[in-house]
């Protein structure tokens, strides 16, 4: 059986905000941006993830934010829980919490900071996988790690079961693998700006930032993607295109924070060393948001 199938993924996979109010998760809050994704159509959630601020929540934290949405999911669509750390053994209770939490899956970055050569991070990946049943997903995020996978590396691990997919931003990835390879992983893109060319180029979906603000256009173009509409993908992606830049290219949970908080009055709390919009990156933002309302014959608020 693939993983694929396994884990229901989608073509959009929300990269969910944790809110916070008076300096600790909201979880009412959460539940209900949980909700608001589920019947805007989107795919999944990934939470604990940078765009979740992941790296600021205690692991209790953590706990409650992934128990929250899987509550809240109530197997609709699967929660991956974001585990990855730079440290083996720090990864392996983190994805041990979040499969007894009831996750569907883990989504793990390649170690950062240290930058282990490929033997240390096949060893990492197998080791993580050997702890727990959860599938991972490893997240190749070379401009946070410094440390990038090879296609060698990829063969090694295709033999582990547990390996399930991987998430990058590069569009050339897909085409880049050999057809095996592409068939035995779910390969998504982390950047919603450049998500078409990714699936054009054989990718299989997105774990998507810019779904926060508007989950269900951003579901709408990969489904278009997906069903070989390339028209209505490419209307879609035009009218996202000042969003997309306002938001900028990294997720940065601070910025769609305050695009929620212009859409539906929620908090823009982020905790450091995160903090709030200068202005001219606030002002980007409410403006691209009056113009996508005026392009859009779907409500804004939904």
């Amino acid at each position: 059986m693939r993983m694929e199938n396994r884990l229901r993924i989608g073509a959009t996979t929300t990269a969910l905000i944790t809110p916070f109010r008076n300096g600790i998760p909201d979880l009412r809050a959460l539940r209900q941006l949980a909700e608001r994704q589920i019947r805007a159509g989107v795919d999944g959630l990934a939470v604990c993830t940078i765009t979740g601020e992941g790296p600021t929540l205690s692991m209790h934290e953590r706990a409650a934010a992934i128990w929250t949405c899987v509550k809240a999911a109530a197997g609709r669509i699967p929660v991956i829980a974001a585990t990855g750390t730079n440290a083996t053994a720090s990864t392996i209770a983190l994805t041990q919490q979040a499969e007894a939490l009831g996750a569907q899956a883990a989504l793990v970055t390649v170690p950062y900071y240290s930058k282990p050569g490929q033997k240390g991070i096949i060893s990492h990946f197998q080791q993580v996988g050997a702890a727990s049943t959860l599938p991972l997903i490893i997240d190749n995020e070379f401009s946070r790690t410094a440390s990038n996978l090879t296609v060698d590396t990829l063969k090694a691990l295709a033999d582990n079961p547990s390996i399930a997919g991987i998430v990058g931003s590069d569009i050339a990835t897909p085409g880049a693998l050999p057809a095996d390879l592409r068939h035995r992983f779910v390969l998504l893109s982390n950047r919603d700006a450049s998500a078409i060319a990714f699936l054009a180029s054989g990718g299989s979906g997105v774990i998507s930032a810019g779904a926060n603000v508007h989950p269900r256009l951003f579901a709408s173009l990969q489904q278009a993607c997906r069903a070989g509409n390339m028209s209505a993908a490419v209307a879609l992606e035009d009218r996202l295109s000042a969003l997309m830049s306002a938001l900028g290219t990294d997720g940065d949970p601070c910025a769609i924070k305050h695009a929620l908080h212009v859409l539906l009055g929620s908090d823009t709390a982020v905790r450091l060393p995160l903090v709030t919009l200068e202005a001219s990156a606030k002002t980007a933002i409410s403006e691209a948001l009056t113009e996508l309302a005026h392009s859009s014959s779907i409500a804004i608020s939904i």
